[in-house]
């Protein structure tokens, strides 16, 4: 499992972690079952808080992409991929609604949001 975590990034760390594991899982990279490091050994690899590994690990256990077995440890949630992308659509979509509701709000047309997607399709 690879983390690059990049100090000067906005995004805070956790969120750093929990994109890349996300997307590790998603491509089949990590695939289901697989072990994870332990909350201490990710914060030692990455030289993070045990706080800020342990925050990620709970997120991604939120969205139903790892498992914490105690005693144990964490691992890959043994969904497929097919389920993993509906989960991911599903979030996007929500965000989407959201986004969409502002921009009413500020009446910024359909057209302008289009534009202002691509652009920032394009960035990222």
């Amino acid at each position: 499992m690879d983390i690059i975590i990049s100090n000067s990034s906005p995004e805070p760390i956790y969120e750093q972690i929990v994109r890349q594991i996300r997307n590790q899982i998603i491509t089949g990279q990590l695939l289901g079952d697989e072990p994870l490091p332990s909350i201490r050994n990710l914060a030692w690899q990455l030289q993070i808080s045990v706080i800020t590994s342990k925050r990620a690990y709970e997120e991604l256990e939120r969205e139903g992409l790892i498992v914490t077995v105690g005693g144990k440890g964490s691992f890959v949630s043994s969904q497929n991929k097919d389920t993993l992308r509906e989960k991911r659509y599903e979030i996007i979509k929500e965000k989407l609604v959201c986004v969409v509701k502002e921009a009413k709000l500020l009446s910024i047309s359909l057209q302008e949001l289009e534009e202002m997607l691509k652009h920032l399709y394009k960035e990222a």
